[in-house]
């Protein structure tokens, strides 16, 4: 539904998620829009979280809204560079719907890229969160990219993202803290290469489209300074040939029912 949201900012939509347990303004045209990506991402955070979760590259703050809206107690920080999508995520804290959640969530405009003093000053402080998820640009560059500049920049990465947003990461969370990824299958050595020597116990759940179909996403899940073995779960499958919607795991993971990992 296209509606009118706090804020100047340009043409929008208000979409619901998660059966209308928060509402997001995002760009009708242009920028990125949220969707099943974002709501996995939220799902690799455990049910029974209660700190504080950073969500890098938040654009209008719908990973980091299914946090909180899922997690009662939680508490959550869209980190966002770009001032357009800030705006957005700004609208949706100040939409009357999101009311219920808006104590609990911050819009923090920074670049999670920034190393030492300059992310320090950015509002990003060492050890100052409990968890870090992240829905980073994973195209390639030399992909069909989009003409508009808002969605390029969501969507198509610069060389080394992954190593600057994990270090990043790695910096502000806690000791044991974790990290999620949402991600495509060919960004996984990328991924772990960030990850070594920063994040272990590492997990990783492939979705797959349909039961016969290759994986297209994979969502990853580590904690900080642990050690343990990598561990490649059972996937989440989103539909059988026979079922146009959701299936039922899915369908509870995109609805803010369950959680990606079962905790």
């Amino acid at each position: 539904m296209t509606a009118t949201a706090p804020g100047a900012v340009p043409e929008h939509t208000v979409d619901a998620f998660h059966r209308g347990g928060f509402w997001l303004v995002q760009p009708a045209k242009g920028g990125h829009r949220a969707g099943m990506d974002a709501m996995m991402l939220a799902a690799a955070v455990p049910s029974d979280f209660c700190g504080q979760v950073a969500d890098f590259g938040a654009g209008a703050g719908a990973a980091g809204l299914a946090v909180v809206s899922r997690c009662e107690r939680a508490r959550a920080t869209l980190v966002e560079r770009s001032s357009d999508m800030a705006a957005f995520a700004e609208a949706s804290l100040g939409h009357p719907a999101n009311q219920h959640l808006s104590d609990r969530v911050e819009v923090l405009r920074a670049d999670v890229t920034l190393v030492g003093k300059a992310r320090t000053a950015a509002g990003l402080a060492d050890n100052k969160f409990d968890f870090a998820i992240m829905n980073p640009p994973f195209n390639a560059g030399e992909d069909r990219a989009t003409p508009d500049a808002l969605r390029r920049e969501a969507h198509v990465m610069d060389d080394g993202l992954f190593e600057a947003w994990v270090r990043s990461a790695a910096a502000v969370v806690k000791p044991r803290g974790g990290i999620a990824i949402i991600a495509r299958p060919e960004s996984l050595v990328a991924i772990l290469d960030a990850l070594a020597g920063r994040f272990g116990s590492a997990q990783i759940i492939p979705v797959h489209p349909r039961a016969d179909q290759a994986a297209i996403r994979i969502v990853l899940r580590a904690f900080l300074g642990l050690r343990g073995k990598l561990a490649l779960l059972p996937p989440l499958v989103l539909h059988d040939a026979n079922h146009k919607g959701l299936l039922p795991r899915a369908d509870a993971i995109s609805n803010g029912v369950a959680s990606l990992f079962g905790d």
